[in-house]
């Protein structure tokens, strides 16, 4: 097995975008910059982070300071500014690089940046749009807060009951009380306050020594919307403070749903949403750095080192990774596998790995294309895959094919529905469908065109894409075979659902949150499906079918659910009809409402829909068949 963590051991060939990154923070002429390192969920980044920290802090490199932060850790931080300097001035009173006597001075320094740390966790705690003058005379006295104070935002609560029971408590009050002392002596303004902070935290960095830090943001597209925000807003403190690199990791297209959140209640903004959003990303962010996703030799690579690593152990794995950096050094195209382990491993460990990577090469084409170059997803498709063999291994499953495990896994991943469509036919046919034999034999000795075109004439229509075809072309075939223990063991996936809910990304997560609110109307949902679904990936809109799904079957009374089914449904949008079938077969006729039924009837002459309303409904003792008996 292999756990699901960010590591600086490049099993990727990805130290090369590292090196770029790190290339480009020690030019000096372009500091200070900021820099996004974006790419889908599970693509990498966080790997390659981890290698550009481990870059800086070699010791050798007496320059640079290195900082590493976590946005999604300080998720429950009462100022995200407050969170971002605190750890910057702690590594920097801890680094060893730093001598005994400028820690001195940098302490020192720091002294004032400790009380602008203190001052904006104040501030932070001042509500807006609330009873102000409660808040400030119940601990002042009558003291008059400057406007600036009043402008900022609690993050607490929107009432002033609830915030003043929280400044009650002994950290609230010493914070606050900082806060009002700050501005009694200096009467800040919140432009002053930052300038300030800006010119002393460059002289702080100057006493160091450094010529520059580097602060790595990572997992910040798994905050909520409103802390990709604040930690956003923390970065712009430093923007102009020479010495300085940021490198933030995120998904894009998460931290663009954030700022859509952030003006969605100012009318005039919404009007040019897209605009404001990329003028937004643009002004923070001056280098963006797209990852690409994995190709069919680098997905062949990851693999294959991968199970490598697992047989061989950590130590002699050693040697297989100083060969691997070395050749990707002169050879970034081809893979790197069984032909380069047998030159570097003793011929018991070879085989070792030779049994588990044998099959692996046929098959990358249909991995690399049903999970999208995905490295996480690859390492959970692994995981899944070693756990089910091993359990055909106790289960005593003697006629258990590794090959066709993972070839079956291939389509479960990519296509649950033809997945459980096949469970369909071999469940009555004895394991041995013949559906396989006709479909396999449409599938021989015949151009990809003429294929398609013969499938899309026959009772299989919905088997001709072309990665399906390629998938019954590929060994091993499986016209013969029993596939009754394939299922057997996957019989968790095909009763809860082939994506699990762990497994579901951030960015589909936020687009299903985004479709949740009752007073949606029926036009900014499909806007939303088209803007935001559409462009999904295979594995992306699979995951987001799943989280609709599992959410109905739990809250079957939730109407919101089935508005938006409906409008996928309307939208004609690929696989709706079937995910809203087989959910609604799960759930009691007696729970779904009448005005479900009434609104099903209208897509009754979709094939599926109408035989499920026939099957379901047709009896009329419940609400909801009464309503569709009354409709037809």
């Amino acid at each position: 097995m292999w756990a699901d963590n960010e590591t600086s051991e490049d099993l990727l060939g990805f130290k090369v975008h590292a090196d770029l990154l790190v290339n480009v923070i020690k030019d000096e002429s372009i500091l200070p910059i900021t820099i996004g390192v974006f790419g889908d969920w599970g693509s990498g980044k966080s790997s390659i982070l981890q290698i550009v920290k481990e870059e800086f802090d070699k010791d050798e490199d007496k320059e640079s300071l290195c900082i590493y932060f976590n946005g999604w850790t300080f998720e429950g931080y009462d100022d995200a500014k407050a969170a971002l300097l605190n750890s910057i001035l702690k590594e920097l009173e801890d680094n060893k690089k730093i001598t005994a006597e400028i820690k001195d001075a940098v302490k020192e320094k720091a002294k004032k940046l400790w009380k602008s740390i203190d001052w904006m966790r104040g501030a932070g705690m001042v509500l807006k749009n609330v009873a102000l003058p409660a808040v400030s005379a119940y601990f002042t006295g009558g003291l008059s807060l400057v406007p600036a104070s009043i402008q900022m935002i609690s993050q607490w609560s929107d009432s002033s009951e609830k915030i003043i029971e929280k400044l009650q408590s002994k950290e609230g009050k010493e914070i606050y009380e900082s806060f009002l002392k700050q501005e009694k002596e200096g009467n800040k303004s919140s432009t002053n306050a930052i300038a300030d902070l800006r010119k002393d935290f460059y002289d702080l960095l100057v006493s160091t020594g450094f010529k520059r830090l580097v602060v790595i943001i990572d997992d910040l597209d798994r905050c909520s919307p409103e802390r990709i925000i604040e930690n956003l807003e923390a970065i712009k403190l430093f923007l102009n403070v020479p010495k300085t690199a940021f490198i933030i990791g995120a998904d894009p297209r998460i931290v663009k749903y954030a700022i859509e959140h952030k003006y969605k209640s100012n009318k005039e903004i919404e009007e040019d949403n897209n605009r404001i959003v990329i003028d937004y990303l643009e002004k923070l962010i001056q280098l963006p750095y797209a990852l690409p996703r994995l190709s069919e030799s680098e997905v062949e690579t990851y693999i294959s080192m991968l199970i490598c690593k697992k047989e061989v152990g950590d130590m002699k794995f050693k040697n297989v990774l100083d060969e691997f950096k070395k050749y990707r050094i002169t050879n970034k195209y081809s893979a790197f596998g069984l032909s380069n382990f047998e030159k570097i491993l003793e011929a018991q460990e070879f085989r070792k790995v030779k049994d588990n990577v044998i099959t692996i090469p046929s098959l990358v084409p249909l991995i690399t294309n049903s999970l999208y170059g995905n490295p996480r997803q690859i390492k959970r498709f692994l995981n899944t895959y070693t756990i089910r063999k091993r359990l055909a291994e106790v289960a005593s499953l003697v006629s258990f094919n590794d090959a066709v495990l993972a070839k079956m896994m291939i389509l479960e991943y990519s296509e649950p529905k033809l997945f459980k469509k096949l469970f369909e036919w071999q469940i009555i046919q004895d394991g041995v469908p013949k559906e396989i034999t006709n479909i396999e034999a449409l599938c021989k000795d015949k151009g990809i065109e003429d294929i398609i075109s013969e499938i899309k004439d026959s009772d299989f229509k919905e088997w001709s894409k072309p990665k399906i075809i390629k998938w019954f072309q590929i060994e091993p075939l499986l016209t013969g075979v029993d596939l009754r223990d394939y299922y057997w063991i996957a019989r968790d996936k095909l009763e809860n659902s082939i994506t699990s809910t762990s497994m579901i990304p951030p960015v589909v997560r936020a687009l299903f949150n985004e479709l949740l609110p009752d007073n949606m109307t029926a036009a900014v949902t499909k806007s939303l499906l088209s803007q935001k679904f559409q462009p999904f990936s295979d594995i992306e809109k699979d995951a987001f079918f799943n989280l609709l799904s599992s959410n109905l079957k739990r809250n079957p009374q939730q109407k919101r659910l089935y508005d938006i089914f409906n409008a996928m449904t309307e939208d004609k949008i690929e696989n709706t009809v079937y995910q809203y079938m087989e959910t609604l077969k799960i759930i009691s006729v007696s729970d779904i409402e009448p005005a479900v039924a009434t609104r099903l009837a209208d897509f009754k002459s979709e094939a599926e829909i109408g035989t499920f309303l026939n099957d379901y409904f047709k009896d009329g003792k419940t609400r909801a068949s009464k309503a569709f008996n009354l409709k037809k």
